[in-house]
């Protein structure tokens, strides 16, 4: 679904955590990192867009998460040609996106990359609001200024009163969380296990492909002579 212009309606999303860190994810099988997003069907409106998309990337229900702003209007990219289907070409030009800023009212553990069988992402963490575009591909790193810097005026207010006393709940939080865990998954605190020549950055929690992690089907002697 395209407008006149060759632009496809998208939705962008922002996710904040209790303390304005954002939700930034790793493209599944590259090195890029970006913010959930994804087209607006025909007939959905730019919010039931979000909402799909929330569930489909990064796992969440509308339960999960508080509005607290979206972008006045719609932010445009062009894609190269170069990454445009060879039969779309002259047709389709780019995205053009309405930016939703959220809250999440769930918890960590909610968040889930392998919700449907198509996923986006293979890795994911919490980072300080201004992203490093750097990592984002090249084309889109103008909206994902225009966005932030649009939608930074709602951020939260984030109370640093009782830090200390938060952090020793947080600490016992995940201690308990932690045990209740164990032997299932390992230490809820381990590293990841990334894939080889994968550096992921720090805090960043890696979900491989399960068909990557079948061990390899055991055919010892069946062609012996």
């Amino acid at each position: 679904m395209l407008d006149r212009d060759g632009f496809r309606p998208n939705v962008g999303i922002i996710l904040l955590n209790q303390k304005n860190q954002v939700f930034w994810g790793k493209r599944i099988r590259t090195h890029s990192w970006q913010f959930p997003q994804g087209g607006i069907d025909r007939g959905e409106s730019p919010e039931q867009a979000m909402f799909r998309e929330l569930h489909e990337e990064v796992g969440l229900m509308p339960e999960h998460v508080r509005i607290v702003a979206r972008t006045r209007d719609w932010l445009r990219y062009e894609v190269p040609e170069r990454y445009i289907r060879r039969d779309a070409r002259g047709h389709y030009k780019g995205q053009k996106q309405i930016w939703f800023l959220l809250q999440l009212t769930g918890h960590d553990w909610n968040l889930n990359l392998r919700a449907t069988n198509h996923p986006e992402f293979d890795a994911w963490r919490w980072n300080e609001y201004w992203v490093p575009l750097d990592v984002v591909v090249e084309f889109k790193r103008g909206v994902y200024e225009m966005a932030l810097r649009e939608l930074a005026r709602y951020l939260p207010r984030y109370d640093h009163r009782n830090r200390y006393l938060r952090s020793g709940m947080r600490a016992r939080d995940h201690e308990h969380h932690a045990h209740d865990h164990e032997g299932e998954h390992g230490p809820y605190d381990a590293q990841p296990t990334s894939p080889a020549g994968l550096e992921l950055p720090p805090g960043a929690t890696f979900e491989p492909d399960p068909q990557a992690l079948q061990p390899a089907p055991d055919v010892k002697g069946k062609h012996a002579p």
